[in-house]
C-alpha cells in the first residue's frame, strides 16, 4: 500500500506538532512544509532533510510536489481561505481549530469540498481524551437519564508571554477571540455530548488585556440545550500566572459528574444510579509551548484517523459540519455579547 502524503502549512508550535506526527507515522510521508517566515523555513529544512520547503501556499500549489492531504496550521483567520485553495488543488484538508471565524466561511469550505469530492478533517483532539470518551459513552447509553444542567468553566492564563507585540494573537481578524483560540475544544466537547444551544444570554468584559487584545478576555454565557436542560459557560484568560482549570459539571436525572483539571481530563466526581466508575487510562500530557500550555497532545490520533479514512478503514472522527457548528455557536455567543454592550 502506498503511503498517504502530507503537506503542512504553518510551521509554528502546532504545525511542528503535525509534522512530527506525520513523519512519525509508518503509513504517511511528509512531502512539504510551507511558511512565510524565513527562520521557520530554515528550521524546517534543518529538521526534515528531503522535505520540500516553500515560502507561500501559492509556491507550493504551483510546484510539482503533490500532497494527498494539506494540514492547515496557520493563524485562525487564514484557515478557511487556505482550505479552499488546497481543496481546489484536489487535496484533502486537515484544519486546525477553528475551522473558520464565521459560519459563512465554513459553509464556503464545505461547498468547495463537496464540489471537488475531498474530505475536510477538523482537529478536535480533546475528543480522544479518556475522560471525554467516557462521558460520550455515558450519554450514548443514557446512564444519566434526562440532562438537567451543564456548567462548563474554562479558566486559563494568557498574558504578555503569549500576546507579543506585532503578532497575530490578540487581533480580531486573525485570532478572533479566546472562545475560538483557547476554548473551542471545550465548546466542541459540550456540543458533542449535549447538542446545540438556544436562547443565549451572554456578557463579556476585558479585565487584563486592554492593551494586548482587540477582544474581551472573560465572559459569562447562559442558554438552553435544544435537547433539553440548562447550560452555562464561564470563561477567562485573565487568570494570574498559570492555567487554573477547565471543568464540566453535568447534573442529570440519575446522576451527577464533574470532570476537571487544567485540561478537563480528571474525573473528580461521579455518582450515578446503579453504576460503578471504571478505571480510565491516563490522559496524554498537554501540549507544552514553553511559556504556556495548551490542550492534550492527542494529534497522533487525528493523523491516524485521516490515514484510516483515506484507506477505507474508518469513518471521519470530526467532519466539517461539526467543525462549522462549533464556529456557529461561538459566533452566536459573540453576537449576544455585542448586543449587551450596546
Amino acid at each position: 500500500m502506498s503511503k498517504s502524503t502530507f503537506a503542512v502549512i504553518g510551521f509554528g508550535h502546532i504545525g511542528k506538532k503535525h509534522a512530527i506526527m506525520v513523519s512519525g507515522n509508518d503509513d504517511s510521508d511528509l512531502v512539504a512544509i510551507i511558511d512565510t517566515d524565513e527562520a521557520k523555513q530554515k528550521k524546517a529544512r534543518d529538521t526534515y532533510s528531503g522535505v520540500q520547503v516553500f515560502g507561500s501556499l501559492e509556491d507550493f500549489l504551483t510546484s510539482d510536489v503533490e500532497a494527498d492531504v494539506v494540514n492547515i496550521c496557520t493563524p485562525n483567520g487564514y484557515h478557511a481561505s487556505q482550505a479552499i485553495k488546497a481543496l481546489d488543488n484536489r487535496s484533502h484538508v486537515v484544519l486546525e481549530k477553528p475551522m473558520g471565524l464565521t459560519r459563512q466561511e465554513c459553509e464556503e469550505v464545505i461547498f468547495k469540498s463537496l464540489q471537488v469530492s475531498k474530505h475536510v478533517f477538523c482537529v478536535k483532539q480533546n475528543r480522544y481524551s479518556p475522560s471525554s470518551k467516557w462521558m460520550k459513552s455515558l450519554m450514548e447509553e443514557n446512564k444519566l437519564g434526562r440532562i438537567n444542567m451543564v456548567q462548563l468553566s474554562c479558566y486559563w492564563n494568557r498574558d504578555s508571554r503569549y500576546y507579543k507585540a506585532g503578532g497575530w494573537k490578540g487581533t480580531r481578524n486573525l485570532d478572533g477571540g479566546i472562545l475560538f483560540t483557547q476554548f473551542s475544544h471545550f465548546i466542541d466537547i459540550m456540543y458533542w455530548l449535549f447538542g446545540d444551544i438556544q436562547n443565549i444570554v451572554a456578557m463579556s468584559t476585558n479585565f487584563n488585556h486592554k492593551g494586548s487584545t482587540e477582544f474581551d478576555d472573560s465572559g459569562l454565557v447562559q442558554f438552553e440545550f435544544v435537547n433539553g436542560g440548562f447550560g452555562s459557560v464561564n470563561y477567562s484568560t485573565a487568570i494570574y500566572g498559570q492555567n487554573f482549570e477547565s471543568s464540566i459539571v453535568v447534573v442529570g436525572e440519575k446522576g451527577t459528574l464533574k470532570v476537571s483539571g487544567q485540561y478537563m481530563d480528571k474525573v473528580e466526581y461521579c455518582h450515578i444510579e446503579d453504576y460503578e466508575m471504571p478505571q480510565l487510562p491516563p490522559p496524554n500530557p498537554p501540549n507544552d509551548y514553553g511559556d504556556y500550555k495548551g490542550s492534550a497532545a492527542n494529534h497522533h490520533y487525528v493523523i491516524q484517523n485521516v490515514i484510516d479514512v483515506l484507506t477505507g478503514k474508518s469513518q471521519i472522527s470530526t467532519n466539517a459540519l461539526e467543525g462549522m457548528k462549533v464556529v456557529e455557536m461561538i459566533e452566536r455567543i459573540h453576537n449576544k455579547q455585542r448586543q449587551m454592550l450596546h
